[in-house]
Formats: C-alpha cells, structure tokens, sequence
C-alpha cells in the first residue's frame, strides 16, 4: 500500500467527519430522492461520485494550485458554480409535486430524466472551486513527503470519492424510505421548496463569499 495506515486511518476519519455534514449536493441528493424514489436518486449519487471524483482529480493535477493564485478564474468559476447551485434550487421550487398510485418497481424510467438528474449532481459537486481547493488544504496533511507523491494522491483521491458516493447514497436511501410514507402532496411540495430554497441560498452564499488571501 502506497500510503502508511496510520496516515490512512486518520485520513478515512476526517474524510467521514467531513461528508456527513450535509452541503448542497447532498440537499440536492435527499430532495431528488423525497421527489422521485430510489430508482432516479441513484442518479444523482453517482453523479455526486464522478463530480467528486473529477474535482479531487483536478485539484491533485494542480488545478488547485491554479485556483488559488488566479483571484480572476476564481471569481469566474465561483459564480458560474453559485448561478448553477440557484437555477437549480429555483427548478426544484418550482417543480410540481407528483405522487404516483403505483409502486416504485412500476413506474417506468422517465426519458430524460435520470441523464438530468446526474448532470445537475455532477456539475454542482464538480463546478466547485472551494472544494477543490479545501482538497488541495485537506491532503497534504497525510502525505508522506518521504514517499512517492503520486500513488498517495491516487489512493487519497479514490478513497474519498468512494466514501463519497457511499455518504450521498445512505442519505438518497433513508430520504427514499421516508418517502413511503409521506405520501401527503402538501408535505412533498414543502420537501421539495425547503430543498430548492436551501440550494438557492447555498449559491447566493457562494456568490457572496470572499476569497482567501
């Protein structure tokens, strides 16, 4: 293994601590489950998961380094990802509430649907540049300057964006379970303005946050 275990360990643990601290893709996650079930949510996790996967990636290839010397591609990739995060929260405020009388299993796939779903997860989770450069912070404290730097990264990288993936998917799972029983459309409308409201506010604090000297 690349990597020391204690290094590991300690990483896996403050990865944990990190991700089950709900942001907006997962908001995001739990509300597309709340609307559409297990079958469409899943979507949205893997797209979490390759947005994790891509961000980490860029930042380990030195997109992080980049980031955090231009204010100017910065600010741009920071209010592109702020006005995505909005326009988003605005479709699920927006979006009507539909409460099928079949079962899960019975309702056929929406066309369109899930390729919607993963794009949006995976552009919120990837169109971020604080969470690159929070990885680019985050993982040197566990690299071994001893050691190749390279395999470290690597295994660092995929580690994270499997807990990731596993975090984003206990939550879709236990939205989609509470699902069953809130069938009421006064409680799903209200389950999918809270989420779209919260993603808005999440890109209007994005858009107002000030970077770091």
């Amino acid at each position: 293994m690349p990597v020391s275990l204690d290094h590991f360990a300690a990483f896996v643990v403050a990865s944990v601590i990190l991700l089950v601290i709900p942001g907006p893709t997962i908001i995001m996650v739990i509300t597309q489950a709340l609307a559409h079930g297990r079958r469409i949510a899943l979507a949205s996790v893997l797209g979490v998961g390759l947005g994790d996967l891509v961000a980490t990636s860029l930042s380990i290839a030195g997109a992080g380094a980049l980031l955090a010397t231009s204010a100017s591609l910065f600010q741009l990739l920071k209010f592109v990802g702020a006005a995505y995060l909005i326009w988003i929260g605005y479709k699920m405020w927006r979006s009507p509430v539909q409460i099928p009388d079949m079962t899960e299993t019975d309702i056929p796939a929406a066309s369109g649907r899930p390729g919607v779903i993963f794009r949006d997860s995976f552009l919120i989770t990837a169109l971020n540049p604080k969470g690159i450069l929070f990885f680019v912070a985050f993982v040197p404290q566990f690299i071994d300057p001893a050691a190749p730097y390279a395999p470290q990264a690597a295994v660092y990288v995929l580690t994270f964006t499997l807990l990731g993936i596993v975090n984003a998917a206990m939550f879709a799972f236990v939205a989609a379970g509470a699902r069953q029983t809130i069938r009421r459309p006064r409680v799903m409308k209200a389950a999918l303005r809270t989420g779209g409201s919260l993603l808005m506010m999440a890109g209007i604090a994005a858009a107002l946050t000030r970077r770091a000297a």
